[in-house]
């Protein structure tokens, strides 16, 4: 584990200093990711200012839905950019040198493009969720705060088994499949608002099928103070970002899965 941990810091080490070979690209992008991300935000913030609230959840509260998402799936975007572009590796039949290494292939694939820019994403969720702490009614104690930062954990490992399902379907399937997206960027957009707006059927699927809910509305609610309109208890509320934790290994065993049934490209 120790060599592991090692070997993936060299790689994030080589990746770093290839993206800071030109900063003034890296900050613009940077800026640039920042900015974008923002006016998603300002789109909140207009929804908001017409119709003042949604149910019960005033745009505090949302924002700090908004903060912890947005953190967590940067963080993801970060570690896990490798399987977003793995459909170029098995094209062009680049995995079949990852496999001739002694190193796990997952570790090789997550290390080989860490995305620094994405901390304009980072920060700019990071600074909704400060503005929404100033806002909220909340004694910020240490548990809170640390409740707070589990939930961003817990998401940023959700996340990235997204993204590590969406490299394993190109075993299969060569080309990334669209679907996927709909479940990275369409869930950072869902879990932007309260579980209790939307449908039942769609609050099921976003608890127990991809368990977004888990690292986003339940936590958040044990950091507001407020009682579960759908029944989950205080202690289900603090633990439910392990279920991001547990989402990620299940989806590494999947990965695991696709790599003994790879059978290179066959060009």
């Amino acid at each position: 584990m120790r060599d592991a941990l090692r070997l993936y810091g060299r790689y994030v080490s080589i990746s770093m200093r290839s993206q800071m070979q030109y900063r003034a690209s890296f900050i613009m992008y940077t800026v640039a990711h920042f900015l974008t991300t923002a006016i998603e935000f300002a789109a909140i913030w207009v929804l908001f200012d017409h119709f003042g609230s949604i149910g019960q959840w005033a745009l505090p509260e949302v924002a700090l839905f908004y903060g912890m998402v947005n953190m967590g799936f940067a963080t993801a975007e970060a570690v896990a950019r490798g399987f977003d572009t793995f459909a170029g590796l098995v094209k062009s039949g680049e995995f079949d040198r990852i496999l001739l290494r002694p190193r796990s292939t997952a570790l090789q694939v997550a290390g080989r493009d860490m995305q620094l820019l994405r901390i304009g994403r980072f920060s700019q969720g990071l600074f909704v969720m400060l503005w929404a702490a100033s806002r909220l009614d909340v004694h910020w104690t240490l548990p809170r705060v640390g409740m707070v930062a589990f939930a961003i954990v817990g998401g940023a490992a959700l996340f990235s088994g997204l993204f590590v399902l969406q490299g394993t379907m190109c075993f299969w399937t060569i080309e990334s499949l669209e679907l996927m997206n709909t479940m990275t960027y369409g869930g950072v957009e869902t879990t932007q608002y309260p579980l209790t707006i939307y449908r039942v059927w769609f609050r099921r699927f976003f608890t127990f099928v991809v368990p977004l809910a888990c690292v986003t509305y339940f936590p958040a609610l044990a950091v507001l103070g407020r009682p579960d309109p759908l029944g989950t208890s205080l202690v289900f509320q603090v633990l439910s970002p392990l279920v991001g934790v547990a989402f990620l290994a299940v989806c590494l065993r999947v990965w695991g899965f696709g790599v003994r049934h790879y059978r290179s490209t066959g060009s």
